[in-house]
């Protein structure tokens, strides 16, 4: 019996919805938006939350408010159906992406609701234990780089543990301060994003210099160029996949030197897959064969930094996670965050994590 199995068949009943924007200052020059989805039927209400970067197509959301024929009674599985053939947006996307981050917030709520209705957690449906969370705090250290922040966080968590995205600014100097000041699971080399704010240049001088200095760290999106993929060669069993991962056939479809590469290791984003059903199967396919697995957020700022916590408990709880507790994502992050592991939070029933 596959993950989603367990679940497809769970009752929904959707009488009406409703959109509440959040929106945060994360930073001087970042100002980030999201919208929880608020499904509502049999006296219960089921949240989820809508990830779109772009602030334009976050407000036409709003604007537009909850016009999509969702009422009615479904299943789990019937309702995916009708998602699927529903156009969520009611203007185009400004990137193709953003329709499964969109959809992964009615699922999600959806399956919060329909969770609730039926009294039940997800962890009781899929029959797994929620288990501590490790986590890495993930960032970019600024250009000209600096272990400003890194110092500060440490002072308070001295045991944090880092994914970090490398830019044109470390140098040799640099990566050697960098190793003696934290531990550094997992580095973005960000070399498959194209024409977006967080593009960095493919640089086979820095990919080298990095993956020999951290030899125990993930390499995770590499831009495989001949030139890359002869310094990397000898460190490809550390390369790890985000961006191109929407799918099981995504894992099955990597490569590397045009030859197939099974990684050890991918990173399976909710929202970036957006059903719950291709999902499970992405859970499902690495189990069976071996492949590590860890998750990866957003930004969010609502109920959809708990779920992704929720989800890496139950199925991939000692892998370098990038869920840290929203406030790290913060220029100045609060004193009092949790550290790593995040112990088991999730609600008595629905699809939720630290109520």
């Amino acid at each position: 019996m596959t993950t989603f199995e367990h679940i497809a068949d769970l009752p929904l009943e959707v009488e009406s919805y409703e959109l509440e924007g959040l929106e945060l200052d994360i930073a001087p020059e970042f100002t980030r938006l999201t919208t929880v989805v608020r499904l509502q039927g049999a006296g219960q209400e089921g949240v989820g939350e809508d990830v779109t970067y772009e602030g334009l197509d976050q407000i036409a959301f709003r604007d537009a408010g909850p016009t999509q024929p969702l009422a009615g009674r479904h299943t789990i599985g019937s309702f995916a159906e009708l998602l699927a053939g529903l156009d969520l947006f009611p203007v185009e996307p400004e990137r193709e992406p953003s329709r499964a981050f969109r959809r992964w917030a009615f699922e999600s709520a959806a399956l919060d609701l329909a969770l609730r209705q039926a009294g039940t957690s997800l962890a009781e449906a899929v029959g797994r234990e929620a288990r501590p969370v490790t986590f890495v705090v993930s960032m970019r250290l600024g250009e000209p780089p600096s272990l400003d922040r890194v110092h500060r966080l440490l002072d308070e968590h001295s045991n944090l543990r880092f994914k970090l995205d490398p830019t044109a600014g470390w140098d040799d100097a640099f990566v050697a301060e960098l190793k003696k000041a934290c531990t550094v699971d997992s580095l973005d080399l960000k070399g498959l994003y194209k024409g977006t704010p967080v593009d960095v240049p493919t640089d086979p001088v820095l990919y080298e210099r990095v993956a020999t200095t951290f030899p125990d760290a993930w390499l995770e999106d590499p831009d495989l160029t001949p030139e890359t993929e002869r310094v990397l060669h000898a460190h490809r069993d550390r390369i790890t996949w985000d961006a191109p991962i929407h799918s099981v056939e995504d894992v099955v479809a990597l490569t590397f030197g045009g030859e197939a590469l099974r990684p050890r290791m991918v990173n399976l984003k909710p929202s970036r897959i957006g059903s719950l059903e291709a999902l499970f199967a992405a859970y499902d396919y690495c189990a069976e064969h071996g492949i590590g697995a860890y998750g990866g957020g957003q930004t969010e700022l609502g109920p959809g930094r708990g779920q992704i916590q929720y989800l890496a408990s139950l199925f991939h709880p000692d892998g370098p996670n990038d869920v840290a507790p929203s406030g790290y994502n913060l220029s100045e992050p609060p004193p009092g965050l949790p550290d790593s592991p995040l112990q088991p939070a999730h609600s008595a029933t629905g699809f939720r994590w630290g109520e």
